[in-house]
């Protein structure tokens, strides 16, 4: 059982930047992909960004091309989630996710352990 723990949320205005990050508790990371979901109150969860064990393949969602980036440190054992030009429809609880494959997937299903979410909230 891999338990994850995600920081970096918060309250921030519109146009701000928050950085999140991800990281195991108590183990490393194995080889495998790693991705950043949200979901807002009343709404599915959704991928917003995921990347393969290597970091040289990244996805995103349309709805956050050009905005954030997500990045992996395999030594230090953390996923990392930069969000800039924030914007009110970006607030929704962050869970990280560790992929079953070394690839990034862009379902849910393709993931197995997640962490409790962080909050990010963006006022207008």
């Amino acid at each position: 059982q891999v338990q994850l723990v995600e920081s970096g949320g918060g309250l921030v205005q519109a146009g701000e930047s928050l950085r999140l990050s991800c990281a195991p508790s108590g183990r490393t990371f194995s080889n495998n992909a790693m991705g950043w979901f949200r979901q807002a109150p009343g709404k599915e969860r959704e991928v917003v960004a995921a990347i393969s064990w290597s970091g040289g393949i990244t996805t995103y969602a349309d709805s956050v091309k050009g905005r954030f980036t997500i990045s992996r440190d395999n030594a230090k054992n953390t996923v990392y989630l930069q969000m800039n030009i924030l914007k009110p429809k970006d607030a929704a609880v962050y869970y990280c996710a560790q992929g079953i494959t070394m690839a990034p997937k862009p379902e849910r299903g393709g993931y197995r352990y997640w962490g409790p979410g962080t909050q990010v909230t963006v006022s207008s």
